[in-house]
Protein backbone atom coordinates (compact mmCIF):
# COMPACT_ATOMS: atom_id res chain seq x y z
CA UNK A 1 0.00 0.00 0.00
CA UNK A 2 1.37 3.40 -0.97
CA UNK A 3 0.84 6.21 1.53
CA UNK A 4 1.38 9.90 1.77
CA UNK A 5 2.12 11.12 5.27
CA UNK A 6 3.59 13.95 7.26
CA UNK A 7 7.28 13.60 8.14
CA UNK A 8 7.97 10.65 10.40
CA UNK A 9 7.54 11.34 14.12
CA UNK A 10 10.43 10.71 16.49
CA UNK A 11 10.45 7.27 18.14
CA UNK A 12 8.86 8.54 21.32
CA UNK A 13 6.08 10.16 19.32
CA UNK A 14 5.45 7.00 17.36
CA UNK A 15 5.02 4.90 20.47
CA UNK A 16 2.86 7.55 22.10
CA UNK A 17 0.58 7.55 19.06
CA UNK A 18 0.47 3.76 19.17
CA UNK A 19 -0.45 3.89 22.88
CA UNK A 20 -3.38 6.16 22.00
CA UNK A 21 -4.65 3.63 19.47
CA UNK A 22 -4.29 0.80 21.99
CA UNK A 23 -6.34 2.76 24.54
CA UNK A 24 -9.13 3.22 22.00
CA UNK A 25 -9.12 -0.41 20.86
CA UNK A 26 -9.07 -1.61 24.48
CA UNK A 27 -12.04 0.65 25.28
CA UNK A 28 -14.01 -0.72 22.34
CA UNK A 29 -13.34 -4.38 23.07
CA UNK A 30 -13.85 -4.20 26.84
CA UNK A 31 -17.12 -2.35 26.31
CA UNK A 32 -18.33 -5.12 24.04
CA UNK A 33 -17.38 -7.94 26.40
CA UNK A 34 -18.84 -6.26 29.50
CA UNK A 35 -22.34 -5.87 28.09
CA UNK A 36 -23.29 -9.56 28.16
CA UNK A 37 -22.66 -9.74 31.92
CA UNK A 38 -25.10 -6.90 32.55
CA UNK A 39 -27.89 -7.84 30.11
CA UNK A 40 -30.26 -9.42 32.66
CA UNK A 41 -30.07 -6.29 34.83
CA UNK A 42 -30.42 -4.00 31.82
CA UNK A 43 -33.58 -5.79 30.72
CA UNK A 44 -35.11 -5.69 34.21
CA UNK A 45 -34.33 -1.99 34.70
CA UNK A 46 -35.54 -0.79 31.29
CA UNK A 47 -38.37 -3.32 30.99
CA UNK A 48 -36.86 -4.12 27.61
CA UNK A 49 -38.34 -6.79 25.40
CA UNK A 50 -36.47 -9.96 24.53
CA UNK A 51 -35.99 -8.67 20.99
CA UNK A 52 -34.47 -5.44 22.30
CA UNK A 53 -32.04 -7.48 24.39
CA UNK A 54 -30.94 -9.32 21.26
CA UNK A 55 -30.53 -6.05 19.38
CA UNK A 56 -28.38 -4.58 22.19
CA UNK A 57 -25.72 -7.12 21.22
CA UNK A 58 -26.51 -7.80 17.56
CA UNK A 59 -26.99 -4.17 16.47
CA UNK A 60 -23.52 -3.25 17.70
CA UNK A 61 -21.93 -6.19 15.88
CA UNK A 62 -23.81 -5.44 12.65
CA UNK A 63 -22.99 -1.74 12.69
CA UNK A 64 -19.34 -2.54 13.33
CA UNK A 65 -19.26 -5.22 10.61
CA UNK A 66 -21.00 -3.20 7.89
CA UNK A 67 -19.11 -0.03 8.73
CA UNK A 68 -15.62 -1.50 8.95
CA UNK A 69 -14.81 -1.75 5.23
CA UNK A 70 -16.02 1.77 4.35
CA UNK A 71 -14.42 2.97 7.59
CA UNK A 72 -11.02 1.82 6.36
CA UNK A 73 -11.62 3.41 2.95
CA UNK A 74 -12.63 6.72 4.56
CA UNK A 75 -9.36 6.72 6.47
CA UNK A 76 -7.43 6.13 3.26
CA UNK A 77 -9.19 9.01 1.49
CA UNK A 78 -9.83 11.65 4.17
CA UNK A 79 -6.94 10.95 6.55
CA UNK A 80 -6.61 8.22 9.15
CA UNK A 81 -6.03 10.57 12.05
CA UNK A 82 -9.12 12.59 11.16
CA UNK A 83 -11.32 9.50 10.79
CA UNK A 84 -9.92 8.06 14.03
CA UNK A 85 -10.86 11.27 15.86
CA UNK A 86 -14.38 11.25 14.40
CA UNK A 87 -14.87 7.58 15.27
CA UNK A 88 -13.60 8.00 18.83
CA UNK A 89 -15.78 11.08 19.39
CA UNK A 90 -18.82 9.20 18.07
CA UNK A 91 -18.04 6.24 20.34
CA UNK A 92 -17.80 8.52 23.39
CA UNK A 93 -21.01 10.42 22.60
CA UNK A 94 -22.94 7.25 21.90
CA UNK A 95 -21.68 5.78 25.19
CA UNK A 96 -23.33 8.73 26.95
CA UNK A 97 -26.56 7.97 25.07
CA UNK A 98 -26.35 4.31 26.14
CA UNK A 99 -25.72 5.23 29.77
CA UNK A 100 -28.64 7.68 29.83
CA UNK A 101 -31.05 5.42 27.93
CA UNK A 102 -34.57 5.41 29.37
CA UNK A 103 -35.80 2.57 27.17
CA UNK A 104 -34.54 -0.45 25.34
CA UNK A 105 -35.05 1.27 21.98
CA UNK A 106 -32.83 4.21 22.93
CA UNK A 107 -30.13 1.83 24.17
CA UNK A 108 -30.25 -0.10 20.89
CA UNK A 109 -29.87 3.18 18.95
CA UNK A 110 -26.89 4.08 21.11
CA UNK A 111 -25.33 0.69 20.46
CA UNK A 112 -25.71 1.18 16.69
CA UNK A 113 -23.87 4.49 17.00
CA UNK A 114 -21.19 2.83 19.13
CA UNK A 115 -20.68 0.19 16.46
CA UNK A 116 -20.33 2.84 13.76
CA UNK A 117 -17.83 4.73 15.91
CA UNK A 118 -15.79 1.57 16.39
CA UNK A 119 -15.96 0.89 12.63
CA UNK A 120 -14.31 4.25 12.00
CA UNK A 121 -11.84 3.92 14.86
CA UNK A 122 -10.50 0.36 14.78
CA UNK A 123 -9.40 0.05 11.09
CA UNK A 124 -7.00 2.95 11.59
CA UNK A 125 -5.05 0.96 14.21
CA UNK A 126 -3.44 -1.44 11.74
CA UNK A 127 -2.84 1.38 9.28
CA UNK A 128 -0.98 3.31 11.97
CA UNK A 129 1.29 0.35 12.72
CA UNK A 130 2.23 0.03 9.05
CA UNK A 131 2.66 3.77 8.66
CA UNK A 132 4.86 4.77 11.62
CA UNK A 133 6.87 1.61 12.36
CA UNK A 134 9.68 0.23 10.28
CA UNK A 135 10.17 -3.49 9.57
CA UNK A 136 12.25 -3.99 12.72
CA UNK A 137 9.78 -2.28 15.09
CA UNK A 138 6.61 -3.62 13.50
CA UNK A 139 6.70 -7.15 15.01
CA UNK A 140 6.96 -5.67 18.50
CA UNK A 141 4.00 -3.41 17.79
CA UNK A 142 1.89 -6.34 16.59
CA UNK A 143 2.81 -8.34 19.70
CA UNK A 144 1.71 -5.47 21.93
CA UNK A 145 -1.48 -5.06 19.90
CA UNK A 146 -2.28 -8.76 20.35
CA UNK A 147 -1.48 -8.56 24.07
CA UNK A 148 -3.94 -5.71 24.52
CA UNK A 149 -6.65 -7.66 22.67
CA UNK A 150 -6.00 -10.68 24.87
CA UNK A 151 -6.06 -8.59 28.05
CA UNK A 152 -9.36 -7.03 27.02
CA UNK A 153 -10.86 -10.44 26.23
CA UNK A 154 -9.84 -11.85 29.62
CA UNK A 155 -10.45 -8.75 31.71
CA UNK A 156 -13.66 -7.44 30.10
CA UNK A 157 -16.16 -9.83 31.72
CA UNK A 158 -14.46 -9.65 35.11
CA UNK A 159 -14.20 -5.86 34.96
CA UNK A 160 -17.88 -5.66 34.06
CA UNK A 161 -18.91 -7.96 36.89
CA UNK A 162 -16.63 -6.17 39.36
CA UNK A 163 -17.98 -2.81 38.25
CA UNK A 164 -21.54 -3.98 38.82
CA UNK A 165 -20.62 -5.45 42.22
CA UNK A 166 -18.74 -2.41 43.55
CA UNK A 167 -20.82 0.17 41.63
CA UNK A 168 -18.34 3.01 42.27
CA UNK A 169 -20.49 5.59 40.47
CA UNK A 170 -23.74 4.46 42.08
CA UNK A 171 -25.27 4.09 38.61
CA UNK A 172 -25.50 0.32 38.25
CA UNK A 173 -25.13 -0.98 34.70
CA UNK A 174 -25.17 2.58 33.32
CA UNK A 175 -21.69 3.13 34.72
CA UNK A 176 -20.37 0.50 32.28
CA UNK A 177 -21.08 2.96 29.47
CA UNK A 178 -20.18 6.19 31.26
CA UNK A 179 -16.70 4.88 32.05
CA UNK A 180 -15.96 5.17 28.32
CA UNK A 181 -16.17 8.97 28.55
CA UNK A 182 -12.90 9.71 30.39
CA UNK A 183 -11.09 6.93 28.53
CA UNK A 184 -12.33 8.20 25.17
CA UNK A 185 -11.45 11.80 25.98
CA UNK A 186 -7.94 10.66 26.90
CA UNK A 187 -7.66 8.91 23.53
CA UNK A 188 -8.91 12.02 21.71
CA UNK A 189 -6.42 14.33 23.41
CA UNK A 190 -3.60 11.86 22.81
CA UNK A 191 -4.50 11.52 19.12
CA UNK A 192 -4.54 15.31 18.71
CA UNK A 193 -1.11 15.52 20.30
CA UNK A 194 0.78 12.54 18.88
CA UNK A 195 -1.06 10.75 16.07
CA UNK A 196 0.34 11.62 12.60
CA UNK A 197 -1.93 12.17 9.63
CA UNK A 198 -1.70 9.97 6.54
CA UNK A 199 -3.67 9.05 3.45
CA UNK A 200 -3.38 6.48 0.74
CA UNK A 201 -2.05 7.71 -2.58
CA UNK A 202 -4.25 5.12 -4.32
CA UNK A 203 -7.62 6.78 -3.71
CA UNK A 204 -10.60 4.45 -4.02
CA UNK A 205 -14.13 5.66 -3.55
CA UNK A 206 -16.54 4.16 -1.05
CA UNK A 207 -19.07 1.98 -2.84
CA UNK A 208 -22.22 3.62 -1.48
CA UNK A 209 -24.61 1.63 -3.67
CA UNK A 210 -23.02 -1.67 -2.69
CA UNK A 211 -23.06 -0.67 0.97
CA UNK A 212 -26.74 0.31 0.79
CA UNK A 213 -27.66 -3.01 -0.85
CA UNK A 214 -25.65 -4.96 1.71
CA UNK A 215 -27.28 -3.13 4.64
CA UNK A 216 -30.74 -3.68 3.14
CA UNK A 217 -30.12 -7.38 2.48
CA UNK A 218 -28.65 -8.01 5.93
CA UNK A 219 -31.51 -6.16 7.60
CA UNK A 220 -34.02 -8.20 5.63
CA UNK A 221 -32.55 -11.31 7.26
CA UNK A 222 -31.93 -9.98 10.76
CA UNK A 223 -35.18 -8.10 11.43
CA UNK A 224 -37.46 -11.13 10.96
CA UNK A 225 -35.12 -13.31 13.03
CA UNK A 226 -35.10 -10.93 15.98
CA UNK A 227 -38.59 -9.42 15.82
CA UNK A 228 -40.55 -12.29 14.31
CA UNK A 229 -41.13 -14.37 17.45
CA UNK A 230 -42.45 -11.49 19.57
CA UNK A 231 -44.65 -10.31 16.69
CA UNK A 232 -46.13 -13.78 16.22
CA UNK A 233 -44.39 -14.36 12.87
CA UNK A 234 -46.70 -12.14 10.76
CA UNK A 235 -46.65 -12.10 6.96
CA UNK A 236 -44.08 -9.33 6.71
CA UNK A 237 -41.41 -11.47 8.37
CA UNK A 238 -41.71 -13.99 5.54
CA UNK A 239 -41.85 -11.20 2.97
CA UNK A 240 -38.63 -9.65 4.26
CA UNK A 241 -36.86 -13.00 4.25
CA UNK A 242 -37.90 -13.53 0.63
CA UNK A 243 -36.83 -10.01 -0.37
CA UNK A 244 -33.37 -10.69 1.07
CA UNK A 245 -32.59 -13.08 -1.81
CA UNK A 246 -32.89 -10.55 -4.68
CA UNK A 247 -31.18 -7.93 -2.52
CA UNK A 248 -28.13 -10.16 -2.04
CA UNK A 249 -28.22 -10.96 -5.78
CA UNK A 250 -28.29 -7.25 -6.59
CA UNK A 251 -25.35 -6.71 -4.23
CA UNK A 252 -23.40 -9.44 -6.00
CA UNK A 253 -24.10 -7.87 -9.40
CA UNK A 254 -23.04 -4.45 -8.16
CA UNK A 255 -19.76 -5.90 -6.88
CA UNK A 256 -19.05 -7.52 -10.23
CA UNK A 257 -19.47 -4.17 -11.96
CA UNK A 258 -17.43 -2.31 -9.33
CA UNK A 259 -14.76 -4.99 -9.35
CA UNK A 260 -13.64 -3.90 -12.81
CA UNK A 261 -12.43 -0.65 -11.26
CA UNK A 262 -11.13 -2.16 -8.00
CA UNK A 263 -13.67 -0.13 -5.97
CA UNK A 264 -15.86 -3.02 -4.84
CA UNK A 265 -16.50 -3.65 -1.15
CA UNK A 266 -16.04 -7.36 -1.89
CA UNK A 267 -13.87 -7.83 -5.01
CA UNK A 268 -15.36 -10.71 -7.05
CA UNK A 269 -11.88 -12.21 -7.45
CA UNK A 270 -11.94 -13.03 -3.74
CA UNK A 271 -15.07 -15.16 -3.94
CA UNK A 272 -13.74 -17.13 -6.90
CA UNK A 273 -11.20 -18.76 -4.58
CA UNK A 274 -12.74 -21.77 -2.86
CA UNK A 275 -10.40 -21.63 0.12
CA UNK A 276 -11.48 -18.06 0.86
CA UNK A 277 -15.21 -18.67 0.52
CA UNK A 278 -15.06 -21.85 2.62
CA UNK A 279 -12.96 -20.00 5.16
CA UNK A 280 -15.62 -17.28 5.35
CA UNK A 281 -18.36 -19.84 5.96
CA UNK A 282 -16.38 -21.53 8.73
CA UNK A 283 -15.55 -18.19 10.36
CA UNK A 284 -19.17 -17.06 10.14
CA UNK A 285 -20.34 -20.27 11.79
CA UNK A 286 -17.73 -20.35 14.57
CA UNK A 287 -18.28 -16.73 15.52
CA UNK A 288 -22.05 -17.22 15.54
CA UNK A 289 -21.38 -19.67 18.36
CA UNK A 290 -18.93 -17.42 20.18
CA UNK A 291 -21.14 -14.34 20.31
CA UNK A 292 -24.34 -16.05 21.41
CA UNK A 293 -22.96 -18.63 23.83
CA UNK A 294 -22.25 -16.25 26.69
CA UNK A 295 -25.42 -14.21 26.28
CA UNK A 296 -27.39 -17.40 26.88
CA UNK A 297 -25.15 -18.59 29.71
CA UNK A 298 -25.38 -15.31 31.64
CA UNK A 299 -29.16 -15.42 31.41
CA UNK A 300 -29.35 -19.06 32.49
CA UNK A 301 -26.93 -18.60 35.38
CA UNK A 302 -28.20 -15.25 36.64
CA UNK A 303 -31.95 -15.57 36.12
CA UNK A 304 -32.26 -19.35 36.17
CA UNK A 305 -29.93 -20.17 39.06
CA UNK A 306 -29.93 -16.79 40.77
CA UNK A 307 -26.17 -16.29 40.53
CA UNK A 308 -24.63 -12.83 40.76
CA UNK A 309 -22.93 -11.30 37.71
CA UNK A 310 -19.60 -11.84 39.47
CA UNK A 311 -20.35 -15.51 40.06
CA UNK A 312 -21.34 -15.99 36.42
CA UNK A 313 -18.24 -14.13 35.19
CA UNK A 314 -15.91 -16.23 37.34
CA UNK A 315 -17.41 -19.46 35.99
CA UNK A 316 -16.85 -18.47 32.36
CA UNK A 317 -13.43 -16.81 32.81
CA UNK A 318 -11.81 -20.14 31.97
CA UNK A 319 -12.84 -19.61 28.34
CA UNK A 320 -10.59 -16.62 27.53
CA UNK A 321 -7.83 -18.15 29.66
CA UNK A 322 -8.11 -21.34 27.58
CA UNK A 323 -7.94 -19.29 24.39
CA UNK A 324 -4.78 -17.61 25.62
CA UNK A 325 -3.22 -20.94 26.57
CA UNK A 326 -3.46 -22.46 23.09
CA UNK A 327 -3.32 -19.42 20.80
CA UNK A 328 0.48 -19.33 20.89
CA UNK A 329 0.57 -23.03 19.93
CA UNK A 330 -1.73 -22.41 16.98
CA UNK A 331 0.25 -19.45 15.72
CA UNK A 332 3.54 -21.31 16.12
CA UNK A 333 2.50 -24.34 14.06
CA UNK A 334 0.01 -22.70 11.66
CA UNK A 335 2.59 -22.59 8.89
CA UNK A 336 2.95 -26.37 8.82
CA UNK A 337 -0.35 -27.70 10.18
CA UNK A 338 -2.91 -24.90 10.11
CA UNK A 339 -5.84 -26.95 8.83
CA UNK A 340 -5.13 -29.81 11.23
CA UNK A 341 -5.07 -27.39 14.16
CA UNK A 342 -8.45 -26.00 13.12
CA UNK A 343 -9.85 -29.52 12.88
CA UNK A 344 -8.51 -30.49 16.30
CA UNK A 345 -9.78 -27.25 17.79
CA UNK A 346 -13.30 -27.67 16.38
CA UNK A 347 -13.40 -31.30 17.55
CA UNK A 348 -12.49 -30.22 21.08
CA UNK A 349 -15.16 -27.50 20.99
CA UNK A 350 -17.80 -30.01 19.86
CA UNK A 351 -17.00 -32.36 22.73
CA UNK A 352 -16.93 -29.49 25.24
CA UNK A 353 -20.26 -28.16 23.96
CA UNK A 354 -21.90 -31.54 24.45
CA UNK A 355 -20.34 -31.74 27.93
CA UNK A 356 -21.62 -28.26 28.80
CA UNK A 357 -25.17 -29.20 27.79
CA UNK A 358 -25.03 -32.17 30.18
CA UNK A 359 -23.45 -30.05 32.91
CA UNK A 360 -26.29 -27.52 32.82
CA UNK A 361 -28.67 -30.21 33.99
CA UNK A 362 -26.28 -31.36 36.70
CA UNK A 363 -25.56 -27.95 38.21
CA UNK A 364 -29.25 -27.42 39.01
CA UNK A 365 -29.15 -30.57 41.16
CA UNK A 366 -25.66 -30.41 42.65
CA UNK A 367 -24.93 -26.68 42.68
CA UNK A 368 -21.31 -27.50 41.73
CA UNK A 369 -20.08 -24.59 39.62
CA UNK A 370 -17.02 -26.52 38.43
CA UNK A 371 -19.23 -28.81 36.35
CA UNK A 372 -19.93 -25.78 34.13
CA UNK A 373 -16.54 -24.12 34.47
CA UNK A 374 -14.64 -27.19 33.25
CA UNK A 375 -16.28 -27.67 29.82
CA UNK A 376 -16.20 -23.90 29.25
CA UNK A 377 -12.45 -23.87 29.89
CA UNK A 378 -11.98 -26.84 27.54
CA UNK A 379 -14.02 -25.00 24.93
CA UNK A 380 -11.61 -22.09 25.28
CA UNK A 381 -8.66 -24.42 24.65
CA UNK A 382 -10.29 -25.56 21.40
CA UNK A 383 -11.12 -22.01 20.34
CA UNK A 384 -7.52 -20.95 20.85
CA UNK A 385 -6.38 -23.60 18.39
CA UNK A 386 -8.58 -22.31 15.58
CA UNK A 387 -9.94 -18.77 15.95
CA UNK A 388 -6.51 -17.08 16.00
CA UNK A 389 -5.46 -18.62 12.66
CA UNK A 390 -8.73 -18.96 10.74
CA UNK A 391 -8.39 -15.60 9.02
CA UNK A 392 -4.79 -16.17 7.94
CA UNK A 393 -5.68 -19.61 6.57
CA UNK A 394 -8.62 -18.22 4.61
CA UNK A 395 -6.38 -15.49 3.14
CA UNK A 396 -3.57 -17.82 2.03
CA UNK A 397 -4.60 -18.06 -1.62
CA UNK A 398 -5.83 -14.46 -1.91
CA UNK A 399 -3.62 -12.39 -4.26
CA UNK A 400 -1.46 -9.82 -2.50
CA UNK A 401 -3.20 -6.93 -4.29
CA UNK A 402 -6.49 -7.98 -2.63
CA UNK A 403 -4.99 -8.73 0.79
CA UNK A 404 -6.37 -5.56 2.39
CA UNK A 405 -9.86 -6.10 0.98
CA UNK A 406 -9.76 -9.77 1.96
CA UNK A 407 -8.79 -8.90 5.52
CA UNK A 408 -11.61 -6.36 5.74
CA UNK A 409 -14.18 -8.79 4.36
CA UNK A 410 -13.02 -11.54 6.72
CA UNK A 411 -13.30 -9.32 9.78
CA UNK A 412 -16.72 -8.08 8.67
CA UNK A 413 -17.89 -11.68 8.27
CA UNK A 414 -16.76 -12.45 11.82
CA UNK A 415 -18.94 -9.70 13.24
CA UNK A 416 -21.92 -10.56 10.98
CA UNK A 417 -21.64 -14.16 12.14
CA UNK A 418 -21.74 -12.94 15.71
CA UNK A 419 -24.87 -10.87 15.08
CA UNK A 420 -26.59 -13.76 13.29
CA UNK A 421 -25.78 -16.13 16.15
CA UNK A 422 -27.30 -13.77 18.71
CA UNK A 423 -30.44 -13.44 16.57
CA UNK A 424 -30.96 -17.18 16.06
CA UNK A 425 -29.98 -18.38 19.53
CA UNK A 426 -31.79 -15.51 21.25
CA UNK A 427 -34.98 -16.34 19.38
CA UNK A 428 -34.61 -20.02 20.30
CA UNK A 429 -33.76 -19.34 23.95
CA UNK A 430 -36.44 -16.74 24.68
CA UNK A 431 -39.00 -18.68 22.65
CA UNK A 432 -38.67 -21.63 25.04
CA UNK A 433 -39.21 -19.44 28.11
CA UNK A 434 -42.99 -19.32 28.24
CA UNK A 435 -42.90 -17.47 31.58
CA UNK A 436 -40.19 -15.02 30.50
CA UNK A 437 -37.64 -13.92 33.07
CA UNK A 438 -39.73 -15.40 35.90
CA UNK A 439 -39.48 -18.90 34.43
CA UNK A 440 -38.17 -21.62 36.78
CA UNK A 441 -34.54 -22.65 36.70
CA UNK A 442 -35.34 -25.83 34.80
CA UNK A 443 -36.83 -23.79 31.93
CA UNK A 444 -33.81 -21.49 31.70
CA UNK A 445 -31.38 -24.39 31.76
CA UNK A 446 -33.45 -26.38 29.27
CA UNK A 447 -33.56 -23.41 26.91
CA UNK A 448 -29.79 -22.97 27.27
CA UNK A 449 -29.25 -26.67 26.49
CA UNK A 450 -31.41 -26.30 23.35
CA UNK A 451 -29.28 -23.33 22.29
CA UNK A 452 -26.18 -25.47 22.77
CA UNK A 453 -27.79 -28.04 20.48
CA UNK A 454 -27.86 -25.40 17.75
CA UNK A 455 -24.23 -24.61 18.50
CA UNK A 456 -23.27 -28.26 18.21
CA UNK A 457 -24.95 -28.62 14.80
CA UNK A 458 -23.20 -25.49 13.49
CA UNK A 459 -19.82 -26.68 14.79
CA UNK A 460 -20.21 -30.13 13.22
CA UNK A 461 -21.04 -28.55 9.85
CA UNK A 462 -17.99 -26.30 10.20
CA UNK A 463 -15.81 -29.31 10.96
CA UNK A 464 -17.14 -31.08 7.87
CA UNK A 465 -16.04 -28.13 5.70
CA UNK A 466 -12.46 -27.99 6.99
CA UNK A 467 -11.03 -30.45 4.39
CA UNK A 468 -11.60 -27.69 1.80
CA UNK A 469 -9.35 -25.25 3.69
CA UNK A 470 -5.67 -24.84 2.77
CA UNK A 471 -3.26 -27.07 4.66
CA UNK A 472 -1.36 -24.19 6.24
CA UNK A 473 -1.25 -20.44 6.67
CA UNK A 474 1.58 -20.07 4.13
CA UNK A 475 0.95 -19.99 0.39
CA UNK A 476 3.40 -21.84 -1.82
CA UNK A 477 2.42 -19.45 -4.59
CA UNK A 478 3.43 -16.44 -2.59
CA UNK A 479 0.00 -15.00 -2.10
CA UNK A 480 -1.48 -12.93 0.65
CA UNK A 481 -0.40 -15.29 3.32
CA UNK A 482 3.17 -14.10 2.87
CA UNK A 483 2.74 -10.43 2.12
CA UNK A 484 -0.40 -9.24 3.85
CA UNK A 485 -0.38 -7.25 7.04
CA UNK A 486 -1.46 -9.46 9.98
CA UNK A 487 -5.12 -9.19 10.84
CA UNK A 488 -6.15 -8.50 14.41
CA UNK A 489 -8.74 -11.08 15.46
CA UNK A 490 -11.56 -9.65 17.55
CA UNK A 491 -12.57 -12.62 19.64
CA UNK A 492 -16.08 -12.38 21.03
CA UNK A 493 -15.81 -13.52 24.61
CA UNK A 494 -17.89 -13.47 27.80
Amino acid sequence: MSDTAIPSSPPRGRWAAFAVVLVAVFMDLVDGTMVSVALPRVQADLQATDAEVQWIVAAYLLAFALGMIPGGRLGDVHGRRRVFLVGTALFVLSSVVCGAAASGGVLVAGRVAQGLGAALMVPQAMALIVQVFGPQERPRAFVLYGAVLSLANVGGPLLGALFLHVDPLGLGWRGLFYVNVPIGLLALLGALRWMPESRSSEVRRVDLLGLALLVAATSAVMVPLVQGREAGWPWWTVALAVVAVPLFAAFHRSQRRRGLGEDALVPPALLRRRSFTVGLVVMFAVYSVLSSLFVVLHYALQLGLGWTPMGAALVVVGFPLGVLATTSIAQRFAQVAGRRLVQVGLSVICLATAGLALALGDVARSGAAWTIALPIAVMGLGMGLCVSILTSIALVEVPARHAGAGSGVANAVLQCGGAFGVAVVGTLYFGLLTAGGSAPASDHLGAAAAALGYHLVVLVVSLALTPFLPRSAVSSAGGAGEEAVPVGERAVTP
